[in-house]
C-alpha cells in the first residue's frame, strides 16, 4: 500500500476545483427520466452556449442519424429528432468536451472517451433489450468512468504512477488506484456526480459499476457494469492492453439478455460507434 492515500472528504474538497459541465448539460442529465422538460426549455438554454450548440448540430447531422437533409438549428433538430434524442446528443457533446487531462502521464484521452462512447451505446442498446430507460442507459455508460479524468486532473503526478503500476503489474485500473491512492475512479466519479446533483440512480451506477451486487437489484448498476464490460470486450478504446472486468455470476444470470440479443447489441454498437466518435471529434 502506498503512503499516499486519498480520503473521500479530501477528494470532495478537490471536486470544487474541477471544471464544471455546461449548465444545460447538468440540467439535462438531472432531468433524465423526467418527461416534463419541454423542447423550448432546451432550445433556450442551448442558445446561451454557441460552442455546445455547434457541436450538438454537428452530431445531429452525422451519418449516425441518417438525415437526408441538413439540420440548421437546435429547434429544427428538436422537431426532426425529438426531445429524447437531442437530450442524449447534448449530453454526449457536452461531457466529452469539458475535461482536459495533463499530457505526459500516460493517460490516453481519446481512448478514454472512445471507451466511454462505446459503453454509452452498449448501455443504450442493452436498456432497450431489457426494457429499461435507454437515455439513462446511455448517460450511465458515458459517465461511468468520469472519476478517472477527475483523479488524473486532481492528482496528476500520482495518477501517472498509478497508470504505470497498472501496466507493470497487469492489473485492472481500479485495483492499481486502490493500491496506490486508497480510492478508485468509481468512488471518485460518484462524488463528482453528487456534486453535480445527478440523479441518485446515476450516482449509484457510477459508484458500483465495478462491484455490482444483487442488493442493488438487477437495475442500472448492473446495466452500467455490463455496458462497461461489453465496450471493453469489443475493444472500442483502441488500446492494446484493454481487458474485460469480471462480471459476478448472479448479475450475469439476472441481466444477460440472451445470446441473440447480445449479438444484436454488439452489431448495432459496432455499426454506430465510428459515426458517433467522428461527430464528437474523437
Amino acid at each position: 500500500m502506498s503512503d499516499f492515500t486519498i480520503t473521500s472528504d479530501q477528494f470532495k474538497a478537490r471536486v470544487r476545483d474541477l471544471p464544471s459541465l455546461p449548465a444545460v448539460v447538468m440540467e439535462l442529465i438531472a432531468s433524465l427520466g423526467d418527461e416534463s422538460l419541454s423542447s423550448e426549455d432546451i432550445a433556450v438554454k442551448l442558445s446561451r452556449d454557441p460552442a455546445l450548440s455547434a457541436k450538438t448540430l454537428r452530431m445531429a447531422n452525422s451519418s449516425f442519424y441518417g438525415m437526408t437533409r441538413q439540420i440548421g438549428s437546435i429547434p429544427e433538430a428538436l422537431t426532426i429528432l425529438g426531445l429524447r434524442t437531442v437530450r442524449t446528443v447534448v449530453v454526449a457533446a457536452g461531457v466529452t468536451g469539458s475535461f482536459k487531462v495533463p499530457q505526459g502521464i500516460g493517460f490516453e484521452f481519446n481512448g478514454f472517451w472512445r471507451h466511454a462512447v462505446g459503453a454509452a451505446l452498449c448501455g443504450q442498446a442493452l436498456a432497450r433489450e431489457l426494457e429499461m430507460d435507454s437515455d439513462i442507459g446511455f448517460a450511465s455508460g458515458l459517465l461511468h468512468d468520469i472519476g478517472r479524468i477527475a483523479l488524473a486532473c486532481s492528482y496528476t503526478e500520482v495518477y501517472g504512477k498509478v497508470l504505470a503500476y497498472q501496466r507493470q503489474n497487469d492489473l485492472l485500473l481500479f485495483e492499481a488506484e486502490r493500491f496506490l491512492m486508497g480510492m478508485d475512479h468509481a468512488s471518485a466519479g460518484a462524488r463528482i456526480a453528487e456534486h453535480w446533483r445527478f440523479s441518485p440512480v446515476i450516482v449509484e451506477a457510477i459508484e458500483f459499476h465495478h462491484s455490482p451486487a444483487m442488493h442493488h437489484g438487477p437495475g442500472l448498476v448492473g446495466l452500467a457494469h455490463l455496458a462497461d464490460a461489453f465496450s471493453h470486450a469489443l475493444g472500442l478504446s483502441g488500446q492494446a492492453d484493454e481487458s474485460v472486468p469480471p462480471t459476478p455470476p448472479d448479475i450475469w444470470a439476472a441481466m444477460f439478455p440472451g445470446e441473440d440479443a447480445c449479438m444484436s447489441t454488439f452489431a448495432q454498437v459496432q455499426t454506430q460507434f465510428e459515426n458517433v466518435c467522428q461527430a464528437l471529434q474523437l
